[in-house]
């Protein structure tokens, strides 16, 4: 069995790009998203990608196959909005098991493939676990800051069943990514120990937050450091940054991420910031520029891409790394 660990010792790891852009393309309409099974389905469907997986898996196959054609060592399972929480959007609380394990088993049929192409790059699937449509810090009605529209216990109970599934599906890792509220993540870290004890797993675990704009701090309020240290209880296999912000803007942010940490690190920035119709007009050679200078400055241990970007984003970020060494890690001494 191939050890990410052993990997990331030797070179700088490639993560896809976004799901979310590739599905785009394929213009998929309602009935698509229905399918047969769920043609009579009350509600609209449409939007709702992690459905995909099941009503057509050829598609997401497709997807992650280009992304590891393009170089990427690890492919996230299409299972962003995978819990119960967010999947109540749909009434289709129901599935999420389904969801997740299915999800899982696509990715790894593909990673499986190409690893046996070629067995000297071992290639991975990390089970997406995104942040929720819920903040469990944070009131989301200004009138009543005392209100929370989610509790810690529900959020552990739903990130619980998500885990479960997507190790089920044979996923090799886990990445509990774009983190707005450091609140929800520690519930998705306390339900990912709670599995990892009962199974008796040692499943790598990644962690990827978001600085959502030029103040440097996280939704919730904290600064990259008190990020940091609000996870780092849990013994983790990288931590990061991802969305939100473009590489350019992300890169002071990681200089201190990388500076601190005795953990791999981790980014996966959008292809630039939106235009003013939200699209992301960041070539593959511009964000092939910015990222080599994350390479210069030995930021980085496992590099990829967020929204906007593409097999061909990924594709130049994996030519590049080849020639620069990973980050090192530091381990601090204490006086």
């Amino acid at each position: 069995m191939p050890n990410i660990h052993t990997e990331l010792e030797k070179r700088i790891l490639v993560l896809d790009g976004a799901m979310g852009t590739m599905l785009q393309q394929y213009k998929f309409t309602e009935a698509d998203f229905r399918g047969e099974r769920f043609k009579d389905f009350p509600g609209s469907l449409q939007g709702n990608n992690d459905l995909l997986s099941l009503t057509q898996p050829e598609a997401i196959k497709t997807v992650h196959a280009k992304y590891f054609e393009a170089g990427a060592d690890i492919v996230e399972t299409n299972t962003f909005s995978g819990t119960t929480i967010a999947m109540a959007d749909y009434q289709m609380e129901h599935l999420v098991y389904e969801l997740n394990y299915e999800s899982a088993k696509i990715a790894k049929e593909v990673a499986v493939k190409f690893t046996q192409k070629d067995p000297s790059k071992p290639r991975f699937v990390a089970g997406s676990i995104g942040p929720t449509n819920r903040t469990a810090s944070l009131s989301p009605d200004v009138n009543k800051p005392e209100y929370r529209a989610i509790t810690f216990n529900d959020l552990r109970v739903a990130y619980k069943q998500q885990v479960e599934a997507l190790m089920d599906g044979g996923v090799d890792l886990l990445l509990v990514e774009t983190i707005f509220d450091t609140l929800n993540a520690k519930a998705a870290l306390f339900a990912i120990e709670e599995v990892k004890e009962e199974r008796q797993s040692t499943i790598p675990v990644m962690v990827s937050g978001t600085i959502t704009d030029a103040s440097g701090r996280t939704l919730s309020g904290q600064t990259v450091e008190a990020f940091l240290i609000s996870i780092s209880h849990v013994p983790l296999l990288s931590v990061g940054f991802n969305c939100a912000l473009g590489a350019e803007q992300l890169q002071p942010y990681l200089k201190r991420l990388a500076r601190e940490t005795e953990f791999f690190t981790s980014a996966h920035p959008n292809a630039g910031l939106p235009n003013a119709f939200g699209e992301y007009d960041q070539s593959p050679e511009q964000m092939q520029a910015l990222i080599e200078d994350y390479l210069k400055d030995g930021l980085i241990n496992i590099i990829g891409g967020c929204c906007g970007t593409s097999p061909n984003h990924i594709k130049a970020i994996a030519d590049v790394v080849k020639t620069y060494e990973p980050r090192k890690i530091a381990v601090k001494t204490y006086e």
